[in-house]
């Protein structure tokens, strides 16, 4: 066989191997979301030959004006904002302490993996019957401490609502970011550190110039992840508040999810879609574009 055409047939048998995922891929992803994209300018029940209405961009003018859909969107951002700054410190402490243990390394990824594997909705009732306000673990506790004044409805209460949601978020989710910032510690090569304390570094000087340098991609990596996860939250909302109470822990995915089967408006739910994506995506891109500033300076 002449090397050209052994060379078209090396090329034509590597790229069959991505043919099955590529064609996946257009038909779960490409194609959903042109579908999905089509859907949001019309008006539609959902109902399989129902009569649909061209809606034009009232859909999108309606999702502007939807001051429950905005304030659904605040919560989420809170969320994510906490999940960001105490969820992440605290899986960055702790993957620290790990990695200086020479001894049960793995017993600590088990433990501190063990809650983000857990089913949400489980998570959700476990977490539910602590903050109950009659029976709840944790007014007992406070109870017992003689801080009765300071027990509550702990999800029931909107003041306190979404800061226990938040809570059980990352409760459950710290885990993720502690196994991934854990395994970016362990590649540093260890060399750079006993070069640096041979020239007399301090501590301060080794975490500025190796440590946070290199750990930059997966700083990136772990809050991209966070916002992506955080920003899409249902199954603990579901399994706690269900929106409630008075939509104050309401998220973008139940709004979306109440357009669909509560209003039977599936072409609004799905500008909804449409605008929540754009804002993870305008999110995603401005965090690695500041990663990319911060490395370069």
């Amino acid at each position: 066989m002449p090397n050209r055409y052994k060379s078209f047939f090396d090329k034509f048998t590597n790229f069959a191997f991505v043919i099955p995922a590529l064609v996946l891929f257009c038909i779960f992803n490409i194609y959903t979301f042109l579908d999905l994209f089509c859907l949001s300018f019309l008006k539609w029940d959902g109902l399989v030959g129902g009569a649909s209405q061209f809606m034009g961009l009232k859909n999108y003018w309606a999702v502007f004006q939807d001051g429950i859909w905005w304030s659904s969107v605040w919560h989420a951002i809170l969320i994510t904002f906490l999940a960001l700054t105490l969820q992440n410190l605290l899986a960055l402490l702790l993957a620290l302490c790990v990695d200086k243990i020479i001894r049960g390394q793995t017993v600590y990824k088990v433990i501190f993996f063990l809650p983000p594997v857990l089913s949400g909705i489980v998570v959700g009732l476990i977490w539910d019957w602590i903050f109950n306000g009659d029976y709840g673990l944790l007014n007992h506790w406070l109870t017992l401490l003689h801080l009765d004044q300071i027990t509550r409805a702990w999800l029931a209460d909107p003041l306190t609502a979404i800061y226990a949601v938040a809570f059980i978020h990352m409760w459950k989710g710290f885990g993720w970011g502690f196994v991934i910032l854990l395994a970016g510690l362990q590649n540093i090569d260890m060399e750079l550190y006993e070069a640096s304390e041979m020239d007399g570094a301090s501590w301060w000087s080794k975490s500025r110039y190796i440590t946070i340098p290199l750990m930059i991609p997966i700083f990136v990596i772990v809050s991209i992840l966070t916002i992506l996860g955080t920003m899409q939250i249902y199954d603990l909302i579901v399994s706690t508040t269900r929106g409630g109470p008075g939509y104050h822990t309401e998220v973008p995915i139940t709004r979306i999810l109440h357009s669909m089967h509560g209003m039977q408006n599936y072409g609004y739910a799905a500008a909804q879609g449409i605008v929540f994506g754009i804002i993870l995506l305008i999110v995603s891109l401005g965090q690695i574009h500041f990663s990319k500033k911060f490395k370069q300076d």
